[in-house]
């Protein structure tokens, strides 16, 4: 009778054991599937819920019809259509007519190339921007692979860097080689092709920058692609123009503007939340 009530007693035990490991699975194994399902509520609703992160800050790049331009944005929500935003550009502005050529030189054994040049260039010109625009929400991204539009307009205000173009000559005069800017004083030998040797460098020019002050504006349109509302992924593309006090002296023998009109296209990548 002793043995049957032991045997009894650990059925029971054992049974108890299989059952609390059994139970502590089950409860391990809705916790995990409670945390999953928490997880794709998460995801569905930061990829298909509606954009409206009260911050961003994104960078870019843009190719302009007369040059190109780098960027930082700073931007902040105003209501559900509307997002104001900051800008801070830096670009390069190319003439239409400038060309780049080189010249095939001997140094008694071998022909080789010089360093290409623009002939006729008389200045690099780099503006810096600081503008502020806003955009204004034309459609929505009803899904995950949905895309936002937004219409832009943006203006602000404008410093243009002058910084002089040099080239490399064969003969300053005194039989040696040399490196020169276009003035009135240099001019026969500037525009001599016979002379020119190549370009002087990136370099050569930074110590002697000149500035044109000026006020710019863009219209534009805006596609955010990202699959996630709280990333910034976006294509721009649009019309931007500047006018400055001056004339821009960027080539010798060519028609120089006042008023500079490009069409652009542009691609911005950063993040969004709330603050």
């Amino acid at each position: 009778m002793r043995k049957i009530n032991l045997l009894l007693l650990l059925l029971v035990l054992t049974g108890t054991s299989v059952y609390a490991q059994s139970t502590t699975r089950q409860s391990k194994k809705d916790d995990k599937e409670k945390k999953k399902l928490q997880r794709i509520s998460l995801f569905k609703e930061l990829e298909e819920g509606e954009n409206l992160y009260q911050r961003e800050f994104s960078m870019g790049g843009r190719l302009n019809t007369n040059g190109w331009t780098g960027f930082v944005e700073m931007a902040y929500r105003k209501n559900r259509n509307n997002v104001r935003y900051f800008q801070l550009e830096f670009s390069e502005v190319k003439h239409a007519k400038q060309e780049k050529m080189t010249t095939i030189e001997s140094d008694g054994y071998f022909l080789y190339s010089t360093r290409p040049f623009f002939y006729g260039k008389q200045n690099n010109f780099y503006p810096v921007n600081l503008g502020y625009g806003n955009r204004k929400l034309i459609g929505g991204k009803a899904n995950k692979q949905g895309v936002e539009v937004q219409g832009i307009y943006y203006g602000g205000i404008s410093l243009g860097l002058l910084k002089p173009y040099y080239i490399e000559v064969r003969d300053m005069g005194n039989g040696q080689r040399g490196d020169i800017r276009y003035t009135p004083a240099t001019a026969d030998k500037f525009l001599d092709e016979s002379l020119i040797s190549g370009g002087a460098g990136f370099g050569k020019g930074w110590d002697e920058l000149t500035l044109i002050p000026g006020l710019h504006g863009k219209l534009g349109i805006r596609f955010d692609w990202a699959r996630f509302n709280h990333v910034v992924s976006a294509l721009e593309v649009g019309v931007n123009g500047a006018f400055y006090t001056k004339k821009v002296p960027i080539m010798v023998l060519e028609d120089n503007k006042q008023f500079l009109l490009n069409a652009y296209v542009g691609l911005q990548f950063g993040k969004r939340w709330n603050k």
